[in-house]
């Protein structure tokens, strides 16, 4: 049986340790793809940093959680990728050390605010995040996973 705690505690330490704790790259699994893993025992991750992609986490080799996601700058006047990257991992390193990566946040950057809205747990979830600037909405992504274990 999955122990969702665990699961749950493992993807926020995956998370923390890969695209926000600066996580080498691995070699692509999809060509044009950016990688980034992250093992512990029998525990898996893969991620990306792509604006358009997918975390899967496996347990003795078999999937048993997912998530997808894409996101874009939709007002390149006020933010760019980079700038927009720095407030995203600024914000997530936030999260990640209160042991969580759902449950919706605020947090305030010079760059710009950051706002996540989530609905659900681990094993089910969807939820979105965006930054704005000036009070204007100036990056958004949409995200959505949870349990693939039959």
């Amino acid at each position: 049986m999955l122990d969702i705690a665990m699961l749950n505690e493992f993807i926020v330490e995956a998370k923390a340790t890969t695209y926000v704790g600066g996580g080498a790259a691995r070699a692509p699994c999809r060509p044009s793809s950016h990688d980034i893993g992250y093992e512990r025992g029998d525990w898996r991750y893969f991620g990306g940093t792509d604006f358009a992609g997918q975390e899967v986490v496996w347990l003795a080799d078999e999937p048993v959680w997912a998530m997808n996601y894409f996101g874009c700058v939709i007002a390149p006047d006020l933010i760019d990728g980079a700038a927009a990257g720095t407030v995203i991992k600024t914000a997530l390193s936030a999260m990640y050390r209160e042991g969580r990566f759902l449950g919706g946040m605020e947090f305030d950057h010079p760059l710009g605010r950051y706002i996540d809205r989530s609905e659900g747990s681990c094993e089910r979830f969807s939820g979105s995040e965006c930054i704005m600037v000036d009070g204007q909405k100036a990056y958004m992504l949409d995200y959505r996973g949870g349990l693939v274990i039959p």
